[in-house]
């Protein structure tokens, strides 16, 4: 995995598929001091407790065979969901002109989400990109982990 550098002002989206920190390094690469600028929370309960209905059948009638579709996982698509929510809200801090860089930390399923959601604008303005779980860490803790990286 490439250096992370942490710069002076350079913003840090730290999420997951339910919470979501906008961060930014008041400090130096050296000596990063993040501060926590807005959170964004979504309860994403497992998909046992969002679908209960069993998997749908499909019947072919033509060689009377019948198959099985997968069971829905709801909690992937709410993960998904919130992914879009952080990239429109992204979108929305960028267009403002609130940061010129970004570091991406999220888990790989949540960063690709995320970067397919990403505007242009903000998608050139990413530094960099950790895939990782850290939101559930305190702030001296992601810049421990950050700057070992």
């Amino acid at each position: 995995m490439a250096q992370i550098r942490l710069e002076h002002n350079i913003w840090l989206l730290v999420a997951d598929g339910e919470k979501a920190l906008f961060m930014r390094n008041e400090g130096n690469p050296l000596y990063p001091n993040l501060e926590v600028v807005r959170e964004m929370h979504e309860k994403n309960p497992p998909t046992r407790q969002q679908g209960t209905d069993a998997p749908g059948r499909y019947f072919d009638a033509a060689t009377v065979h019948k198959s099985g579709f997968d069971e829905t996982d709801w909690h992937r698509i709410e993960k998904e969901r919130f992914a879009e929510e952080i990239a429109d809200r992204l979108y929305r801090l960028a267009h403002r002109g609130r940061f010129k860089k970004i570091i991406l930390v999220a888990p790989p399923l949540v960063l690709g989400a995320l970067r397919k959601s990403l505007h242009k604008e903000v998608s050139d303005r990413v530094a960099g990109e950790v895939p990782k779980t850290l939101t559930k860490h305190a702030v001296w803790e992601i810049e421990r982990v950050l700057t070992k990286e």
